[in-house]
């Protein structure tokens, strides 16, 4: 389709579309699903005019059909019904509108659609959106609830009044909308993002009454079950009766088998608190009078000890006890003292007997070299040496003279005597 244009030579209308018709009438036949949203049968024409809408992504396209290719499935397809089509591509070129000329129309049936929604629901669950962990708990006493119903419709009632039947004092954020049809599922997912996104909403309640399977597709489609598996809210599913269950029932938080039960799991029962208050208070005052009897029981029982009676007659024996230990103590340190006086007297005795002290004071003296050597042989002095002799009542200087040496001969046995003859200086 490639053409060379510029604002000097632009296409003219007609030749744009009559080339985009070219490019169109070049495709082949291809098989469509869709829902019916409009169907229009005039009397006398030979063409039946519908429009396919896709639900989940809320776009439609027109189709067109011979009337002897329609009226093969006239009594089973209707507006809402959905269906399979063999249809062409056709461009209208006078008005630039695309639709389809279709050449075959299959009604898809209950069966069909069930093995549909069973390949889905395998497909979400592989990838963890069902998984039990992440279930999100309800809130014990939400005080704003988002409810998702159709208008005036006797879910919303049985929510609405089996809740403030419960609960008067809770409150509801409600939107409205389409629960069947072509256009539930955007409005339906919409409503469920607007609550979600709210802070003050707690929890968020998904209602419809019951139908037929086709009924409640809306609530299988997996636009609507991603939105809620992505919401931050836990949400509940109460769709339909105790049999059905669309995949919204798999991926919620919570399932409620009706409306009114998900008004009963949602919100708690007044009265039933209050008796559980009632019970509890009651169990806790019993808990306590017993603990409080049981420790009387327990004081009465100590104060019944002799111990406790008489608390100053232990400190006595053991006042007896101490003072009787202390006097051995004062009587055995007695003895030890005065036998170790005893000792040390005749100790002190015998060291002063021993003294050289006490041998000087019988008029012996000791000589000392002036290095403070004791002289013990006369080899050890020279003569004219000076030394210090020491005496029992003092001291003084002497100086050798000379030595006298006496001496025994070897062969006789006499010995040789040696002394010194000592000048006293001072």
């Amino acid at each position: 389709m490639a053409v060379n244009t510029s604002p000097e030579s632009p296409l003219p209308v007609g030749e744009v579309s009559r080339l985009i018709g070219g490019w169109i009438d070049r495709l082949g036949a291809v098989w469509v699903e869709g829902q019916i949203t409009q169907l229009s049968r005039r009397p006398g024409a030979g063409v039946v005019f519908l429009t396919l809408r896709d639900p989940s992504y809320d776009i439609s396209v027109s189709v067109t059909a011979y009337r002897q290719v329609f009226d093969t499935v006239a009594d089973v397809v209707s507006e809402g019904a959905r269906v399979v089509v063999l249809a062409k591509p056709e461009w209208y070129a006078p008005r630039g509108q695309l639709s389809l000329r279709a050449t075959e129309i299959r009604p898809v049936g209950v069966g069909e659609l069930l093995a549909r929604l069973e390949m889905l629901k395998k497909s979400l669950a592989a990838e963890g959106l069902f998984a039990p962990e992440r279930k999100k708990a309800l809130p014990f006493l939400p005080q704003l609830i988002g409810l998702v119903c159709g208008r005036a419709s006797a879910a919303e009632r049985d929510v609405l009044e089996n809740a403030r039947h419960r609960w008067p004092a809770v409150r509801f954020e409600v939107r409205n909308v389409p629960v069947q049809g072509v256009h539930a599922v955007p409005q339906v997912v919409q409503a469920v993002k607007e609550l979600d996104e709210m802070d003050d909403v707690d929890v968020i309640i998904v209602a419809r009454g019951g139908g037929s399977v086709e009924d409640l597709l809306p609530f299988s489609d997996e636009q609507l079950v991603r939105a809620v598996a992505s919401c931050r809210t836990p949400v509940v599913s109460a769709i339909g009766h105790e049999p059905d269950n669309p995949l919204l029932d798999h991926v919620a938080d919570l399932r409620a088998s009706t409306p009114t039960d998900a008004a009963k799991k949602v919100v708690p029962d007044v009265g039933e608190e209050y008796e559980r208050v009632r019970l509890l208070r009651d169990r806790a005052r019993r808990c306590v009078e017993a603990f409080v009897e049981r420790e009387e029981r327990g004081l009465a029982h100590a104060l019944t000890r002799p111990s406790i009676e008489d608390p100053h007659r232990m400190i006595d024996e053991r006042a007896d006890h101490v003072a009787s230990l202390l006097d051995r103590g004062r009587r055995c340190l007695g003895h030890l003292l005065d036998r170790a006086e005893s000792e040390l007297t005749h100790t002190h005795a015998r060291v002063v007997a021993l003294s050289p002290a006490a041998t000087m004071k019988r008029g012996y003296a000791v000589l000392q070299k002036a290095d403070g050597h004791v002289v013990r042989d006369p080899g050890e002095v020279t003569a004219d040496e000076a030394l210090r002799a020491r005496v029992a009542e003092g001291e003084f200087s002497v100086r050798v003279e000379a030595r006298i040496d006496t001496g025994t001969d070897a062969g006789t046995g006499a010995g040789t005597d040696t002394r010194s003859d000592a000048r006293t200086d001072a």
